[in-house]
């Protein structure tokens, strides 16, 4: 069995840490170094010959910038006779950006997908993609995990008997029936028309939502223009309490406390795919880990064994 020899970009080297703690294995470092033509290049400072290579890099803001980054440790991994290269992308960003909805108009997700294998990934490991079909973009293997249980886990101790579970879209209601299924719950949804990236509508909440406890999920929340205009109608429909729940907290432009100051928002739980600073978190924010999940799949991938056997 080839040795394992993981490293991380500059965009999350805390969750690499905690996944390395998890492995047992050494992060090992990575100089990241810029010309004066603000060319990058990096550097792997391990030996890579013929080990099993874990490069893990969320592609998070500035996300132009950890992408080269990351295409650049792809590279030099391959240069430096790797023998195999696993990109762990905790969250893919461009995973938005998947199907063509306007003339003219690019396919980043897919984009993405061919520049990370042309630079020479081998394998990729995911989690929770914003849509099922951007696992078909990727011409190598792809495992893609979600957080459904790590947010399960979080609200199982609390009394939900008169709780259901709202996705904000129809689109993402197949997630929100199997997160409601570990939870014993009913389902609901919100029926959403997009027309900017800041800017919904929601004509409707589908479900009995009246009178209840409200847990909200999504895949990510980023300016939370989404979440916003679903608090409204669960407002109207006089909802006990509303929970937001999530697996990428971008909370991008003043999102987390604005949701935090929002009538009727009691939680707000997210996972640590992405780095959220301590000077930006409120107190009702819950960040829960995933580096456990990320890293038994690492193992797993390593070693050969069944990752799809961790959701059964």
């Amino acid at each position: 069995m080839r040795d394992i020899a993981v490293f991380s970009g500059t965009a999350h080297p805390d969750l690499a840490a905690e996944i390395c703690s998890h492995l047992g294995v050494p992060l090992h470092p990575v100089r990241v170094s810029r010309f004066a033509n603000d060319c990058l290049e990096v550097q792997l400072q391990a030996n890579c010959r013929e080990r099993d290579v874990f490069l893990i890099q969320p592609l998070v803001p500035p996300v132009q910038e950890h992408l080269v980054e990351l295409l650049l440790m792809i590279d030099a991994a391959r240069g430096a006779s790797a023998g195999r290269i696993t990109v762990v992308l905790p969250h893919y960003a461009y995973a938005r950006s998947d199907k063509k909805d306007a003339p003219r108009i690019s396919i980043g997700a897919r984009l993405v997908a061919d520049l990370l294998t042309s630079a020479g990934a081998q394998r990729v490991l995911a989690m929770t993609l914003h849509s099922p079909q951007v696992h078909g973009f990727f011409s190598v293997p792809v495992d893609h995990l979600h957080a459904l249980r790590e947010l399960a886990a979080h609200f199982r101790g609390r009394d939900l008997g008169n709780t259901v579970v709202v996705s904000p879209d129809l689109g993402n209601a197949k997630e929100a029936a199997a997160f409601a299924r570990m939870l014993g719950t009913p389902v609901a949804a919100g029926a959403k028309q997009r027309f900017s990236d800041d800017r919904v509508t929601i004509s409707t909440v589908i479900g009995e939502v009246d009178d209840r406890d409200v847990i909200v999920l999504d895949d990510e929340i980023a300016k939370g223009s989404t979440v916003i205009e679903l608090i409204a109608h669960l407002r109207e429909r006089n909802v006990r309490s509303i929970r937001l729940a999530c697996t990428h907290g971008l909370f991008s432009s003043g999102a987390l406390a604005r949701l935090s100051a929002t009538d009727g928002v009691c939680e707000i739980v997210c996972t640590n795919t992405v780095p959220i600073p301590q000077d930006k978190r409120v107190p009702k924010l819950e960040v829960l880990s995933v580096a456990p999940a990320l890293a038994e799949a690492m193992r797993r991938i390593h070693n050969g064994e069944s990752v799809s056997a961790l959701f059964g």
